[in-house]
């Protein structure tokens, strides 16, 4: 047993080594590789359908200018995605649960599509820090409101992303700790606790699944206000 409910959380090492950029890479062998032939196998043609979904997903709201970040943006997802869940299973680390992690992908990738709207549309892209018809005295208070509010959105991407999978990774091993110890006592509540625990980690899947969403769609939303 861990000695605190937050070991889980720190990467593991071997032989001082840490093996983050290890959990990083695995999931990379999991995606189809290119073959010349048309349908490989069934899990083949699933993947290569989900990726075609997720792409047309993300794409709608862009124009053609925007479609040259379908391959950043689909490679990100599907990333986030298989390290999310790949974190719920049981000896398993999750790297997207460190805010570290978390931002240096949210930042770089913030502040590109931020840089794209200033090279390709310099006016509109300072436009939006003051919206049209704002009394003159609200001027100077509204510019540094909406300057905060852009200069803040890589942190909440990032803080998002940590919160909600750190947030079910606790509750999880909690509900799992209170189930192994319930059971030599009252066993009738540690089935109804480990029934809680099933529907929780099913929650889990479909919040791994979403919140990887989320991140890509968010960069999608600010790169279109861009372009």
């Amino acid at each position: 047993m861990n000695l605190s409910f937050f070991d889980q959380f720190t990467s593991p090492c071997l032989l001082g080594v840490p093996l983050i950029l290890l959990s990083m890479v695995f999931p990379a062998l999991l995606l189809p590789s290119p073959d010349t032939r048309w349908i490989t196998n069934r899990f083949s043609t699933l993947q290569l359908w989900f990726l075609h979904l997720i792409t047309k997903q993300l794409m709608i709201p862009l124009n053609k200018t925007g479609h040259k970040w379908a391959l950043i943006l689909t490679s990100l997802m599907m990333f986030l995605l298989t390290i999310n869940l790949l974190g719920l299973l049981p000896y398993t680390f999750t790297p997207t649960t460190q805010l570290s992690m978390n931002m240096a992908l949210a930042f770089p990738l913030w502040l590109a599509t931020l840089l794209t709207g200033l090279r390709n549309q310099p006016s509109t892209s300072l436009g939006h820090l003051l919206p049209e018809g704002t009394p003159t005295p609200l001027i100077p208070a509204l510019i540094m409101i909406e300057t905060t509010s852009l200069l803040i959105r890589p942190l909440a991407l990032g803080v998002r992303l940590t919160a909600n999978l750190t947030a079910g990774h606790l509750l999880i091993q909690l509900i799992s700790t209170a189930t192994t110890a319930l059971l030599p006592i009252i066993p009738t509540v540690s089935i109804l606790t480990a029934l809680i625990l099933l529907l929780l980690t099913i929650l889990e899947v479909a919040v791994a699944m979403i919140q990887a969403y989320v991140f890509v769609l968010l960069l999608s939303l600010y790169l279109q206000e861009n372009i």
